[in-house]
């Protein structure tokens, strides 16, 4: 039985000598049973010897830290025609979207907690030395200081307050509709906005104003307040940067005047309106610079006098 495969092996090359261009193919035997299994059993011990010999690392799993996500923060400010006036712009919106109004303004530190819409950052705002008034755009804070002040030092703690202010997550401004009396405060309303009550020339002052008037304002950190038209005259209020700007004056005149005239014959004039607290400040304000040039004016005075003798007992 041994000589078998060598004789089919012999006929093999035989058949491929005499016929060439037939395609031989030598088929070698078999291997045994008992080697296969012997290669079989060598393979699986030497996986399962490596494998279970191997040392294996431990899987690593990144803690999780507790804790709300971080919100990031970008302040960019801008120059208003008001060197005294500085517009900054978080990347977050600073008025609700419900709204009433398109701004807010404070002009003190009391008027920050009075409701309807109190804000604890307009609060803290106002405490910075040197600070005067906060004015809310839909997405940007209006900071207006004293002329003496120099925003090298204010700017820091401003900016440290609104970015604290944002990153909390609470809102900038919040809703309380009673008085400490108990009364409801009045909520105050966008005075541009539509009345079915107005007339067609209020009508048409409103939409100029809303339309080709107050972005140009808003651009610099204000905004304005329509308070009537009575005898040909529009009553305006302006607000934020360009209620203090010097050229506010100049802005109602030769920007605003001559708009409203150009268009609608009705207007010959606009006049600026004045809160009864800015009233009230301005004659205060008068008063105070009276009795410095009194007091300026005596000391001139004793000082001339005392001269005069000095140079009588010479």
């Amino acid at each position: 039985m041994a000589a078998q495969p060598s004789r089919l092996l012999a006929r093999s090359l035989r058949q491929c000598r005499t016929n060439p261009t037939r395609l031989c193919s030598v088929e070698s035997p078999a291997p045994s049973r008992a080697r296969q299994l012997h290669s079989a059993a060598r393979s699986s011990a030497l996986t399962s010897t490596s494998s279970s010999h191997r040392p294996r690392l431990p899987l690593y799993t990144r803690p999780s830290i507790p804790g709300p996500g971080k919100r990031t923060i970008f302040i960019q400010t801008e120059d208003t025609p008001n060197v005294d006036a500085l517009k900054f712009k978080p990347n977050h919106r600073v008025l609700p979207e419900s709204f009433p109004n398109t701004f807010l303004e404070f002009l003190s530190p009391r008027s920050t907690l009075a409701p309807p819409h109190p804000s604890p950052l307009a609060a803290q705002l106002m405490n910075v030395e040197g600070v005067t008034s906060i004015f809310y755009g839909a997405d940007y804070i209006t900071v207006t200081k004293e002329s003496g002040q120099n925003w090298a030092h204010i700017k820091p703690e401003v900016f440290s307050l609104i970015t604290e202010a944002v990153t909390s997550g609470q809102p900038i401004v919040t809703s309380s509709g009673d008085r400490a009396d108990g009364s409801q405060a009045p909520i105050e309303e966008d005075s541009l906005a539509y009345d079915e009550n107005d007339s067609e020339v209020v009508s048409m002052i409103k939409e100029l104003l809303e339309t080709r008037i107050r972005p140009a304002i808003q651009e610099d950190g204000g905004d304005i307040d329509f308070r009537g038209f009575e005898d040909g005259q529009v009553k305006l209020k302006l607000r934020g940067a360009c209620r203090t700007c010097d050229s506010s004056t100049v802005t109602l005149r030769n920007g605003i005047e001559s708009m409203l005239m150009h268009y609608i014959e009705e207007v010959k004039g606009v006049q600026q309106v004045m809160d009864e607290e800015e009233e009230v400040a301005l004659r205060e304000f008068a008063k105070f610079e009276e009795k410095l040039k009194a007091q300026k004016g005596e000391q001139a005075v004793a000082s001339t006098g005392g001269k005069g003798t000095l140079d009588a007992a010479e």
